[in-house]
């Protein structure tokens, strides 16, 4: 097994690069991405036990149960800020402190809610996104915390990237670990 840093541990695809611009390929491409999580991710981690899901993914990271209900955590905040960015102009969204969420009870339930929470919200999010011309893809949001405006293609990229930076945490646990 070759020797992983805390960095790459931590940001096994990288870190997302901010306001970078992204063509409209690129754009389909990430949506494609933000369609297949779901799937992809429950057959990675659907069946496993106790065992597996309590596992954090690096010293000192939340477990793979943590990982997964982040990301429906996270992923439903990303589809109400897109389409608030859709209906209102430039809205300033309310962030959270995911930390905190990941403290809460149900991050300590089974994987299948959040499992099937994202399975649906990608559904309805990629429905949206699909639909979506030039224009609307430029539409923004404000993000407070960060005081940054965000459009939702960069917002589409940024998710496309999260749901594989996560997916790939579970992915290469389950390698180091020889799960099959």
């Amino acid at each position: 097994m070759q020797h992983q840093t805390s960095d790459t541990l931590r940001y096994p695809i990288g870190d997302f690069v901010h306001g970078q611009e992204f063509s409209g390929p690129e754009t389909q491409q990430h949506i494609a991405t933000l369609a297949e999580l779901p799937v992809k991710l429950t057959r990675l981690v659907g069946k496993w036990g106790d065992d597996r899901l309590d596992t954090p993914y690096r010293p000192d990271g939340w477990t793979v149960r943590q990982l997964v209900h982040h990301m429906a955590d996270s992923h439903m905040n990303a589809y109400v800020r897109t389409k608030l960015a859709l209906t209102e102009d430039n809205p300033t969204i309310s962030p959270y402190e995911e930390g905190e969420w990941a403290k809460l009870p149900d991050s300590r339930l089974d994987v299948a809610p959040s499992l099937v929470i994202l399975h649906n919200l990608h559904l309805r999010w990629v429905a949206i996104l699909e639909a979506l011309a030039e224009p609307e893809l430029e539409r923004t949001y404000f993000h407070p915390a960060s005081e940054k405006t965000f459009p939702i293609r960069q917002v589409i990229a940024l998710y496309a990237w999260h749901g594989e930076h996560h997916y790939q945490h579970a992915y290469r646990l389950a390698e180091r670990n020889g799960w099959e």
